[in-house]
């Protein structure tokens, strides 16, 4: 065995056979270690035809800084495409591809059959990337575009390609989905389909510098873990403490001033599908006041429950919503915002809007807003929060079973003739593969946690032992709070192994 260095990558020859190293990771990107091996490992596959991957994710995470990182690592192409005709398309397009291949003129195609052609020839003797960013903008002029790139996959036309790894990369979620299903052209030609996420609040810390754990939690509840925020969209400004929480909300994010002001109406109105922003604007409304439910949304909007089928999946194939079941009601299910930003703008901002247009009322408005952000904004969004944890727990707190779904649910007391809601549910799976309960919780956010919400969980469990449900007789009880928990409650966790108290620091300890 022996190694040796080609086109910036390292292989190894084991028996004649080729296996590559990935790149180092540039230095400048922020995480991301899990997509950057799939992307190196896809750029120097030493299959010696050219190969399909599809990269997307929703605005603002660094797919094309990612991207173009793997460009200048690798010395491939990039082309970022604008909402343009076919014909100045091409245009841009040959002008790019002339400066890469260092020709003196631009390149002129007649069409995108002559332009693929030549994409598909531009490797010579080692694979590079072509990527092909904001892809959906070329297909809006130029619908035939998946048919005619299928086309040059074909294996008559891959005798005549080089190796190029083309990736087609875009935001719009709703269209990139439908590139490779169904009867699409392109289906079954990609070797890689990634979709590049959101930080996770414990990420998000990191990114923006932030080591006080209340204060990340607002922060998160905010912007999310969405990068561009932080670098573009607010200058680097993070808060500098606890303390200096309330001024930068109304310095970088109240701000008329700043990008991040008018960036939650924006989301909406980039994206293709979603024509009547107006509409898409008030179920976001509906859902951030509460309204979880199809019918409960339709009340609020005063709206015929079919009316909204179409927005909401919209909106869920957007990445803007999503749409969970009930963990004990099969016949219920629950909307919730994806975009933190969205539901500040709905909860806080919309409302105050002409306040906020007005210079020097940021201070004003965030003074009278603050029940609404505790309850409307940051309560739903420490719930959530509390969940991705379980999801990604050691598996000791579960009695050594992996969680295999975490949801939020209700449950019925027949004595009472109550509901009881739970923020956290826990199930893994058995022996035989059957769904256990392995933990319920309960969420507070800047409440004193006692006695008093054990016996309620201890209560719930109860219910859920008479009912049936597998696993209950052993479930954990979980209690995450933002405050101190009593003595009184502190002493029986230790007395009773089954009881869990998860604080600030235990939800920002990462995993093992």
């Amino acid at each position: 065995m022996y190694k040796y260095s080609y086109n910036n990558y390292s292989y190894t020859t084991r028996d004649g056979a080729r296996e590559m190293t990935p790149l180092m990771k540039p230095a400048n990107v922020f995480d991301r270690d899990a997509e950057w091996y799939e992307l190196t490992r896809f750029v120097g596959d030493t299959q010696p035809h050219a190969t399909l991957g599809i990269v997307s994710g929703r605005r603002r995470q660094g797919k094309t800084f990612l991207l173009d990182a793997l460009v200048r690592a690798t010395n491939g192409f990039m082309f970022t495409a604008t909402e343009s005709t076919e014909a100045d398309s091409l245009n841009q397009l040959g002008q790019a591809l002339a400066v890469y291949q260092q020709e003196p003129t631009p390149y002129r195609f007649a069409d995108w059959s002559e332009a693929i052609t030549r994409l598909f020839s531009i490797a010579r003797g080692h694979p590079i990337p072509v990527v092909i960013d904001e892809f959906p903008y070329l297909v809006k002029a130029s619908p035939q575009l998946p048919s005619l790139i299928q086309r040059a996959f074909d294996p008559a036309a891959q005798r005549n390609n080089t190796p190029i790894r083309l990736l087609l990369c875009g935001s719009a979620l709703s269209f990139m989905g439908k590139l490779l299903s169904g009867n699409a052209p392109l289906r079954g030609r990609s070797s890689l389909e990634m979709i590049i996420p959101t930080l996770d609040y414990q990420l998000a810390s990191q990114f923006w510098g932030i080591t006080d754990w209340h204060t990340a939690v607002l922060v998160n509840a905010i912007v999310g873990g969405t990068p561009a925020y932080r670098r573009e969209f607010v200058a680097d400004d993070s808060p500098a403490d606890a303390a200096d929480f309330n001024d930068w909300v109304t310095r970088s994010v109240l701000n008329p001033n700043r990008p991040l002001f008018r960036e939650a109406r924006y989301l909406l109105s980039e994206e293709p599908d979603m024509r009547d922003t107006g509409l898409y604007h008030a179920v976001l409304s509906a859902i951030t006041a509460g309204n979880s439910s199809r019918g409960g949304i339709a009340n609020y909007l005063q709206r015929k429950a079919t009316d909204l089928a179409h927005p909401l999946s919209v909106l869920q194939d957007a990445g803007l919503i999503t749409h969970e079941e009930d963990a004990f009601r099969r016949n219920r299910s629950s909307y919730r915002i994806a975009e933190p930003l969205l539901t500040f703008y709905h909860a806080i901002m919309r409302p105050e809007w002409g306040n906020l247009e007005r210079a020097g009322r940021a201070t004003e408005v965030w003074q009278r807003s603050q029940h609404a952000f505790d309850s409307l904004v940051v309560g739903p969004h420490f719930e959530e929060l509390c969940r991705q944890w379980a999801r990604h727990a050691d598996p000791s707190y579960f009695q050594d079973r992996v969680p295999s779904q975490v949801l939020s649910g209700t449950v019925s007391d027949p004595g009472t003739q109550a509901t009881h809601q739970l923020d956290v549910t826990v199930f893994g799976n058995n022996t035989s593969g059957q769904r256990q309960l392995l933990a319920i919780g309960e969420s507070k956010w800047q409440e004193p946690i006692g006695l008093g919400h054990l016996t309620r969980l201890q209560h719930i469990r109860d219910l859920l032992v008479r009912r049936g449900e597998p696993g209950a007789q052993s479930a954990g009880l979980f209690l995450f709070g933002s405050s101190k928990f009593s003595d009184e409650l502190s002493r029986r966790a230790i007395d009773d192994p089954s009881i869990h108290l998860i604080g600030l620091d235990d939800l920002y300890r990462p995993s093992a």
